[in-house]
């Protein structure tokens, strides 16, 4: 029997605030529970609120050599600021998915627009737009379970905050699929 290993990199990326760099550290850690290798890395302005914020996170089945980001094979950008830092990489194939709520829209191929933050604001809750984003970008990908996110958010948060977080994470995982938007194989096991 022999395994095919997977490599995976992924940034997500926005302004101190939104809970990327959380984001980053639930997928790292749910990827851990499914038994792969991982190495997750954070990065932020100056300012804890309003600078740049980037999580890096590598899953890998087999050993991690290198710990950041070379080739991503998705990239996440929920501000202006972060689509323009990481947009060359659409030019090389690269999946990016954005905040059409706070980014200016981008019609080049590879760039897929979701409104993350206005959804998240409908949801019930703005500051939950990470996991929104991160449903989107794991439902996508096939990069974990969702099972293996909905476990790292009941061992984060308890009672409502819970519920909110989990049913918020839910809509971002089928969210692509339900609007019908052409996305661009990542993965051998991606999602259709």
């Amino acid at each position: 029997m022999t395994t095919e290993n997977t490599h995976v990199e992924v940034i997500l990326a926005g302004t101190g605030g939104q809970g990327l760099i959380l984001a980053g550290i639930l997928l790292a850690e749910a990827a851990i529970l499914e038994g792969k290798n991982v190495v997750q890395t954070q990065s932020y302005g100056i300012a804890s609120r309003g600078g740049l914020s980037v999580a890096e996170v590598i899953i890998d089945t087999d050993e991690i050599l290198f710990q950041q980001v070379q080739h991503p094979d998705c990239i996440l950008t929920l501000t202006e600021e972060a689509v323009q830092k990481y947009e060359s990489w659409a030019g090389k194939g690269v999946p990016i998915l954005y905040d059409s709520t706070l980014a200016q829209p981008r019609t080049a191929p590879n760039f897929m627009g979701v409104a993350f933050t206005k959804m998240a604001s409908d949801l019930g809750n703005e500051m939950s737009v990470n996991l929104l984003a991160l449903g989107t970008v794991a439902g996508k990908t096939g990069i974990v379970k969702i099972e293996a996110l909905e476990q790292m958010i009941r061992k984060r948060f308890k009672g409502a905050a819970a519920e909110m977080n989990l049913k918020v994470l839910a809509t971002g995982y089928g969210l692509m699929d339900s609007q019908k938007v052409a996305v661009p194989p990542i993965l051998g096991s991606f999602r259709a």
